[in-house]
């Protein structure tokens, strides 16, 4: 096993237009406010949706400023407003956090200061504590708040192991996720099952909820089959991976709630029926708990682990994939690494999920949720009908091209905006 630690450098440069579908001129422009209450820029999930809709948004006419914590990777091309931070803490664990409350409070007012000067059209907030800080906001400048919803708050707990189903917190929790929910004028969600959990178990009106699912920048993700041959061998070979091996690929988050035992127990059963595959990990926090749970397993020869990687440098690792896999078992959050898996043209394995469904269609492959062998079984049926796969990850690329890109997603975003600030 072969844990990188050598990273490439941070392309950012100018981004291309997209290949299927150019921008328009603007005809809408808004001053929109982003709550941000994570380390931004931090390369994995609501970070990348925040920075692509941020780049869409702006390629459209907008001006935009990102509230954030202090912690995270400023990216050239957007304004960063950075909160005070704690002297003796100014990281913060992916996912739920104590420390939440203090980087909250200096993120409010942050977010208040920047908005004296710059007067926002718009505020739109990312994350429940997002809304909560966007909502006095909104209230002073008579700006409407659009909350960009990426699952259930106390689902998010529990799968977290943050909090217990039959805590004493979980009821009370739940109430103030309700009463968040409520106080925006529009509530943008990453997929139809999430606009689903609003309605149905929140209570939400359906006239204020509107799906726009992740999107992926093509131009950045573009096909394995442009990549040459020479240089997939020369990035094998830097990461140590042997030259006749077939590829899965995994970008993401280690976690237990992103599946990762999962996934590492079906590359084990896999590896038994066929030698000469090999598991390419790229994620982090838990590199080194997965990586002793990969030694035990016995497959330690057969997986690398890259740990964090640069977004921007992404696309170079998955066009090494022969297929790509994600084995996440949350329901309700959002699942952005298909989309970049798609437009990569990955043949893709997943969990059965409502969200894996409404994103792959019918040219994913799929599993039983929570089945280890149902996910080996898929990954071997890609792996060995190489037409069959090949052309899977074709029809994936197109369909990005055809519902997933940020210029469609953001002109959506803007139609929410304008139907949001009709309302006064």
């Amino acid at each position: 096993m072969v844990e990188v630690t050598e990273r490439d450098p941070v392309t950012t440069g100018a981004r291309p237009q997209a290949d299927k579908v150019g921008l328009l001129p603007a005809v809408r422009r808004h001053s929109v406010l982003k709550v941000a209450p994570t380390s931004f820029f931090a390369d994995y999930g609501c970070h990348v949706r925040i920075l692509e809709e941020t780049f869409a948004l702006q390629d459209l006419g907008s001006r935009v400023v990102v509230c954030t914590y202090k912690s995270g990777r400023d990216i050239p091309g957007i304004d960063i407003r950075r909160a005070l931070g704690l002297p003796f803490a100014n990281g913060i664990r992916v996912g739920s956090s104590k420390r939440k409350v203090y980087f909250d409070a200096w993120l409010y007012l942050r977010a208040m200061a920047a908005s004296l000067g710059f007067r926002p059209s718009v505020v739109h907030a990312h994350l429940h504590e997002g809304a909560l800080i966007g909502y006095p906001i909104s209230k002073l400048f008579h700006a409407p708040l659009i909350f960009d919803f990426q699952g259930s708050l106390t689902c998010e707990m529990v799968d977290h192991t943050f909090l217990r189903r039959d805590s004493m917190f979980y009821a009370p929790l739940r109430s103030l996720e309700s009463v968040i929910n409520r106080m925006a004028t529009a509530i943008i969600t990453s997929s139809r099952n999430a606009a689903d959990v609003l309605i149905k178990e929140f209570g939400c009106d359906s006239k204020k909820v509107y799906p726009i699912p992740d999107c992926v920048n093509a131009d950045r993700f573009r096909p394995r089959w442009e990549v040459s041959a020479a240089r997939k061998r020369e990035m094998k070979r830097r990461l140590g991976i042997p030259e006749d091996r077939k590829v899965v690929v995994y970008l993401g988050l280690l976690a237990e709630y992103q599946g990762s035992s999962y996934l590492l127990r079906a590359a084990q059963s896999l590896v038994g029926r066929l030698p000469n595959v090999h598991f390419l990990l790229m994620g982090y926090p838990g590199t080194d708990r997965y990586r002793d749970l990969a030694t035990a397993l016995g497959i330690q020869n057969h997986v690398t682990f890259t740990g964090r990687i640069f977004y921007e440098t992404a696309p170079s690792y998955l066009s090494l994939g022969d297929a790509a896999i994600t084995a996440k078992i949350s329901e309700t959050e959002g699942n952005g690494k298909l989309l970049n898996y798609m437009a990569v043209g990955l043949p893709t394995v997943s969990f059965d999920t409502p969200v894996s469904k409404e994103i792959l269609g019918d040219v994913g492959v799929y599993a039983p949720l929570g089945s280890v062998e149902g996910l080996a079984t898929a990954l071997e049926y890609l792996l060995i009908d190489e037409r069959g796969a090949e052309q899977r990850g074709r029809e994936l690329r197109e369909r990005v091209l055809k519902h997933y890109l940020w210029e469609q997603g953001a002109r959506q975003i803007l139609d929410i905006y304008d139907v949001a600030a009709a309302k006064g």
